[in-house]
């Protein structure tokens, strides 16, 4: 008969499940700064600075649409093979499409080679990604007492706004030590090549790794589902939407404060590039602070009432894009950036907990990473570049109403899901 494993110490379950969302982040964050910053003139042909910024955006795209497909991949093993497996094979995909990525020769090299396999690229970042997030909360969840999954669902909710502070760093480094031409020329792959070096450190860490106590008894019952997207699809459909939903404004709050006010705020406003990175990596820690904090709260009060009064700040917060991100002053800049980020932490750090308690364990990681990549869609994968054509078409008021409305689909779809923190795990 197989033996259910001990369970490992909150601080070894806590690096485990944080190291690899904070790998996988930095290899995403890099991209989106970098597409901001210099992907568009390296990989595309246009002289219009303007149209090689939304051809930029739109590879951006690409590795969100593929994201869900990574999930359902990922998930199908982790729900049928095991935790373990599955997330050293999502790290493994995940670091070596960004080590190419740095790689890639540019357009003045290979021609339209180079935004085809940039987006192939993209497309396995985006499948790494996909099967990342689902097993790592999994991992934590799985893994926590009674009333503190919404806790330990906060491990690998820290990985992003750690994996955002390597990469703006990252980036800011090369400011101070690279011209402009030089970044342009190579510098900027620097960040993509150096993560490979964190993928080690990532599988040194999780090839450690035993089952979770919940899936060592699926297995042991013999639980294991044939087609587990399929069941959801079947039977757990609502619950896959809604999460989903649930998941839009986090997104598009983050992108929104991130990549396209980055591209922005260096491009419309003129601020140097040094200077906004600072700016970021100095919001980025208001993110950080609101997850264990709404982590907490979770578990005190429940899912809901948290995510509904974060949305609604959230609402709010669309009505201060144009008057704070438009005044120019690194002050109010600043503020307007950790306002949004708080705000994202506050509506992400519940998610941890919150999507996988929709689904049954022999379907777990199927349906929370789904959830989780498809509300990515919506949120984000199209977010840079709806926002920079809105600001064409109509400036940052009009970008604004685009969080404001991310807003308002997410408080309805939590709105509408019962509240499952006292839910036991089945």
């Amino acid at each position: 008969m197989l033996k259910i494993p001990v369970t490992p110490s909150v601080t070894r379950i806590a690096l485990a499940s944080f190291i690899g969302t904070c790998i996988e982040f930095y290899d995403f964050y890099i991209y989106g700064m970098a597409a901001a910053l210099v992907i568009g003139p390296v990989f595309f042909a246009s002289e219009n600075s303007a149209s090689q910024s939304l051809s930029s955006f739109l590879t951006f795209s690409v590795a969100f649409l593929a994201r869900p497909f990574g999930a359902i991949l990922f998930g199908h093993f982790g729900d049928r093979v095991g935790r373990k497996a599955t997330l050293v094979a999502s790290l493994l995909i995940m670091g070596f499409s960004t080590t190419l990525i740095g790689l890639l020769p540019g357009y003045n090299v290979i021609g339209a080679w180079a935004p085809v396999l940039l987006c192939l690229l993209r497309i396995g970042q985006g499948i790494g990604l996909g099967g990342e997030w689902g097993g790592a909360v999994l991992l934590a969840t799985e893994n926590a007492p009674a009333g503190k999954r919404g806790l330990y669902g906060m491990f690998p909710q820290l990985g992003p706004p750690a994996g955002f502070l390597l990469a703006t760093g990252s980036f800011l480094i090369l400011t101070y030590f690279l011209t402009e031409q030089e970044f342009k020329d190579w510098g900027w792959r620097l960040p993509f090549l150096g993560s490979s070096i964190l993928v080690m450190v990532g599988l040194y860490i999780r090839l450690a790794l035993t089952e979770t106590p919940v899936f060592a008894k699926i297995l042991q019952k013999r639980q294991q589902v044939t087609l587990p997207f399929i069941v959801i699809l079947k039977r757990h459909f609502p619950q896959l939407v809604l999460g989903s939903l649930a998941m839009v404004v986090c997104y598009a709050l983050f992108y929104i404060a991130t990549v396209f006010s980055l591209g922005y705020g260096t491009n419309s406003l003129h601020m140097p590039r040094q200077q906004f990175l600072g700016m970021l990596s100095v919001a980025i820690i208001f993110m950080a602070l609101a997850i264990p904090i709404s982590a907490w709260a979770a578990d005190y009060f429940g899912r809901r009432p948290v995510l509904l009064i974060a949305g609604a700040a959230a609402l709010l917060s669309g009505f201060a894009m144009e008057p704070m991100l438009d005044s120019g002053s690194p002050f109010i800049v600043t503020a307007f950036l950790a306002l949004e980020l708080f705000l994202m932490g506050a509506t992400f750090a519940p998610m941890g907990a919150l999507l996988p308690e929709l689904f049954p364990s022999e379907l777990r990681y199927t349906g929370a990473g789904t959830a989780y990549n498809l509300g990515g869609i919506l949120g984000a994968s199209f977010a840079p570049y709806l926002a920079q054509r809105l600001v064409n078409e109509g400036g940052l008021a009009w970008v604004g109403g685009y969080v404001s409305l991310a807003a308002v689909i997410s408080l309805i779809a939590v709105y509408l899901i019962p509240e499952t923190h006292k839910n036991q795990w089945i």
